[in-house]
């Protein structure tokens, strides 16, 4: 099948800035309540502009009677899931119906303005929901620039990467309950952490918070338990991506990770964006990760490129700013583990993934210091500060300040964007 993401030339009804994140070369899909409506139920709805397409008014006119997804009540959900679930041939329907509904030249709806009074929604009308519900979360370490800073500033320039690290997509799973949606207050965590020269712990708040750049793609259907999902057909049972900023407590994190890894220094919030771009939208800017040597094990190795180009920014604006400030620019280009070789790995043992799942890339960093995704790295563990337009400075992350995150991929007059993930940091509980 064709993907219409890559036509350039294809335009919606809808106007749609050149820079603007949602085109029709795009289409998220989210959860969506009418903030005005007398009864306010949940919908999946799909971006384009500055508009929200209802999907379940579009089924209850009749425009999903396809093989798929005829008889499926899956848009009237307070998730993605249900729709999610149905598989690759019903989302690749569903975004056929949609991409030819919103088509310039297409008047079915576009000439049907009761129609469109219904189907159409202003996006500041909508409330948006966390789109997917999260059984598991599992959240990788693909950047090598990030492993190799991190290994850099704890063991040294010779041991900076473990043995393993070449070998296969090391990750750990973290807590989903935790994953919220962009937007939700992030309080400062407490626990305990070992002060420079201290010879036991404190219990405190943590002095070290930070962000970690990152982008999750979720699962859309999942594998029987001990069946493994080969390399070769691992994409097919990923929906879509989203952004991600895994929260750390880096002081937590220090005294903690050891011997098992992070627990409490990233358990107590992950903030993921609203959209999730699907597979489709991402297809024309696949490109070839970075040369793997050694050569991974088979079971690991691709057979087409399996990387994905999405540039990234991260944000920081202070209580005492005016405007944010780009700290970070990067692309998911530096992962050397792609999204089809953590599934492949993750489900090798037989261990089955489920519809929902959220795999996280772990921090993006590129090789140079602007392009480090998170705190740790950028002020290189409080080494080098970094200077603000306000003449504050930070090593780690303050009281009130805001984290903003976004990325796209840049088409030929377009791009295929994903929003936002925010957060902004309140102060601890008291103790």
């Amino acid at each position: 099948m064709s993907h219409p993401a890559s036509d350039s030339t294809l335009k919606s009804f809808l106007p749609v800035s050149e820079h603007g994140h949602f085109p029709i070369q795009n289409l998220p899909y989210g959860i969506f309540v009418r903030k005005n409506a007398s009864q306010q139920s949940p919908a999946i709805g799909v971006a384009i502009g500055d508009f929200i397409l209802d999907l379940a008014v579009l089924r209850q006119n009749g425009f999903f009677e396809t093989p798929h997804l005829k008889g499926q009540d899956v848009f009237s959900r307070s998730s993605l899931n249900a729709f999610m679930a149905l598989g690759r041939p019903a989302w690749r329907e569903a975004r056929s119906i949609i991409t030819r509904l919103l088509r310039i030249d297409e008047p079915a709806l576009r000439d049907r303005y009761d129609l469109r009074a219904q189907a159409l929604l202003p996006m500041a009308d909508a409330q948006l929901h966390l789109p997917v519900e999260i059984g598991d979360y599992t959240d990788f370490y693909a950047s090598r620039e990030h492993a190799t800073n991190v290994g850099i500033m704890f063991r040294g320039k010779e041991n900076a990467l473990m043995p393993n690290w070449l070998h296969l997509p090391v990750g750990y799973h973290g807590r989903a309950s935790s994953v919220v949606l962009s937007g939700s207050q992030v309080r400062r965590p407490q626990g305990q952490s070992l002060p420079d020269g201290a010879s036991a712990p404190v219990f405190g708040r943590s002095r070290q918070l930070d962000f970690e750049l990152e982008v999750g793609c979720l699962v859309g259907t999942g594998n029987a338990l001990a069946q493994p999902i080969p390399i070769a057909e691992a994409e097919k049972h990923v929906f879509g991506v989203v952004l991600v900023n895994d929260w750390s407590a880096r002081d937590f994190q220090r005294w903690e990770y050891q011997p098992l890894g992070p627990f409490l220094s990233k358990n107590f919030i992950t903030s993921i964006s609203p959209w999730v771009v699907p597979m489709d939208a991402l297809e024309p800017f696949r490109i070839a990760g970075p040369q793997q040597s050694p050569d991974p094990l088979p079971y690991l190795r691709h057979q087409q490129a399996g990387h994905f180009d999405i540039r990234l920014q991260v944000s920081l604006q202070s209580s005492k700013m005016a405007s944010p400030q780009i700290l970070c620019r990067t692309s998911t280009r530096y992962l050397y583990w792609s999204f089809a070789q953590q599934v492949a790995h993750h489900t090798v043992t037989g261990c089955n993934l489920r519809t929902g799942d959220l795999l996280a890339s772990g921090t993006i960093s590129g090789p140079t210091e602007g392009s480090y995704g998170s705190l740790l790295e950028l002020a290189w563990r409080g080494t080098k500060p970094i200077k603000l337009n306000s003449g504050e400075q930070r090593t780690f992350l303050e009281d009130g300040d805001t984290v903003s995150m976004t990325g796209w991929c840049q088409g030929e007059g377009y791009r295929v964007g994903f929003g936002e993930v925010v957060g902004t940091v309140l102060p601890a509980n008291p103790q």
